[in-house]
């Protein structure tokens, strides 16, 4: 009994319906749970009964049981660790960009630039030594040139340096497609191969101040407008853009030459060079100006160039690559003192005299043995070598690689490579800051690609290639996933100097 407030006794409390039936579910789930019990003990008792009768009569057949499931466990195992290696596979053979550590405005215009020897059809073919270890399936034309199509849209390139070009017109026609213009130039001689730029042909997007740095203006439909001008107010009319474009294209090329060496008896590459403006003109303001700031459309200068490949005939490939700068040198000059990017494919690795040539700017040739010029006697392990001259220079060869007889070459290029001013891991870079390797065959795995540029240009970020043993186990390129024998090499480069009218 209880009490109420009031000091009255309070009936005690009756048991209803629903709680006896809870009562009685409970008593229900207990002897369920009792009975689930006695079963599993049952269980485990017959199962000890007949393990240890298997075991009495028939040990063999008891110890093949355990094997069988121990096999299952270790394989499940193994499926589940070789999961897990194949995620990581995946993660290393997806090329990945790297930023350099220059401090870049995003208001300065840029250019990506692509170099890659896309493998000539008929060199392959004629090769078929070097791919022995390669799919059929991944060397046809037709298979290589939709992965190469493919880098081209996730890359995004302004403009491309290809080498090994033996299907232009396929190629110009895909590439049409994606915006592009091209120009060719053949190789000499029996060769069917060549090099070939490629430019972007589309509008250029619009420019925005920084409050609407968000804002995206395209004119993909006027194309074949002389002149358009967008002005937007914003933000209450705190900041004005303005997007002027005359020419209606991306880069316009005003100038465009070739080197055919065989006119100076230094075989049958051949190499481009072209000069190119690019199309960004734009005006930004805000209330405290009077007048809006044009901003100059920069020009500037590319060279694409297929070295011989001979690794004997170091006097041959200093002589290609001396005309090349050369050349480069005197159109940056004849143009107002232009930026100049170099890119191609140089049949020299990182450790080599040539190398040593480009960056430092001079060589003293007769300290080199000319079949050690390039390097690529040297396999890949042996990152460094100091080989004992064991060739003395004839006066022929002298005037093939300098052009004077003399035994020092000089250029004037203050280069930098693209790829080592964007370091990346000991995974894909060497001491030098080039890649490990940007071509691999039967009979070859190393750097031979670069992309160099003058110091008006300052690397902004760069695709990094692919980790050796990622390479290793393709057994060889091309691949199911990689359209060349080469790996492309693709940077973003700002301009230094936002000031000059080019």
């Amino acid at each position: 009994m209880g009490r109420t407030g009031d000091g009255r006794d309070q009936p005690a409390e009756q048991p209803s319906r629903f709680s006896a039936m809870k009562s009685r579910i409970r008593q229900h789930d207990i002897g369920k749970h009792r009975s689930k019990k006695k079963q599993r003990v049952s269980i485990r008792k017959t199962e000890t009964e007949s393990a240890t009768v298997t075991l009495n009569h028939t040990s063999t057949s008891y110890t093949h049981s355990y094997a069988n499931s121990y096999s299952y466990s270790y394989s499940r195992g193994k499926e589940k660790r070789h999961k897990g290696k194949a995620k990581r596979a995946i993660a290393d053979d997806k090329r990945k960009w790297v930023y350099s550590t220059h401090d870049v405005s995003p208001n300065q215009d840029r250019v990506i630039l692509m170099s890659y020897n896309i493998l000539g059809v008929k060199n392959a073919a004629a090769h078929e030594d070097l791919y022995r270890n390669v799919s059929p399936k991944y060397l046809d034309w037709d298979y290589r040139k939709k992965l190469i199509c493919k880098e081209i849209r996730d890359y995004n390139p302004d403009i491309m340096c290809f080498q090994e070009v033996d299907r232009f017109d396929d190629l110009d026609y895909l590439l049409q497609k994606e915006g592009f213009k091209g120009v060719y130039q053949a190789r000499t001689g029996d060769a069917s191969d060549g090099c070939a730029i490629f430019w972007n042909n589309k509008l250029p997007a619009g420019k925005s101040c920084s409050f609407c740095s968000s804002f995206l203006a395209t004119s993909t439909e006027i194309e074949n407008c002389l002149l358009l001008i967008v002005s937007i107010s914003f933000l209450s009319n705190l900041c004005y853009f303005q997007f002027t474009n005359i020419s209606g294209y991306r880069f316009d090329i005003l100038h465009e030459e070739s080197i055919e060496f065989q006119n100076f008896n230094l075989r049958n590459n051949v190499c481009q060079l072209c000069v190119f403006k690019m199309n960004v003109k734009s005006s930004t303001k805000d209330v405290s100006a009077s007048n809006s700031e044009s901003v100059s459309s920069p020009s500037f200068l590319v060279g694409n160039i297929h070295v011989l490949y001979n690794p004997n005939r170091g006097d041959i490939k200093l002589g290609q690559v001396r005309l090349f700068l050369e050349s480069a040198q005197r159109l940056s000059h004849e143009w107002g003192d232009i930026p100049v990017v170099l890119a191609g494919d140089l049949n020299s690795m990182p450790q080599s005299a040539m190398y040593q040539f480009l960056t430092s700017n001079k060589l003293d040739i007769q300290m080199h043995d000319r079949k050690q010029i390039s390097g690529q006697i040297y396999p890949l392990q042996n990152r460094s070598f100091n080989p004992r001259l064991s060739y003395r220079w004839s006066n022929e060869e002298l005037l093939l690689a300098t052009g004077t007889g003399a035994s020092q070459l000089i250029h004037q290029l203050q280069l930098r490579s693209a790829y080592a001013g964007a370091p990346g891991s000991s995974r894909t870079r060497e001491n030098s800051g080039e890649p490990l390797a940007t071509s691999y065959h039967s009979k070859f795995l190393g750097t031979v690609d670069y992309i160099w540029h003058t110091t008006e240009f300052v690397p902004v970020r760069v695709l990094d290639t692919l980790p050796v043993d990622i390479l290793r186990r393709t057994g060889g390129l091309p691949s199911e996933k990689w359209g060349s024998d080469h790996l492309s090499l693709v940077c973003e480069l700002a301009f230094a100097d936002e000031g000059s009218e080019t």
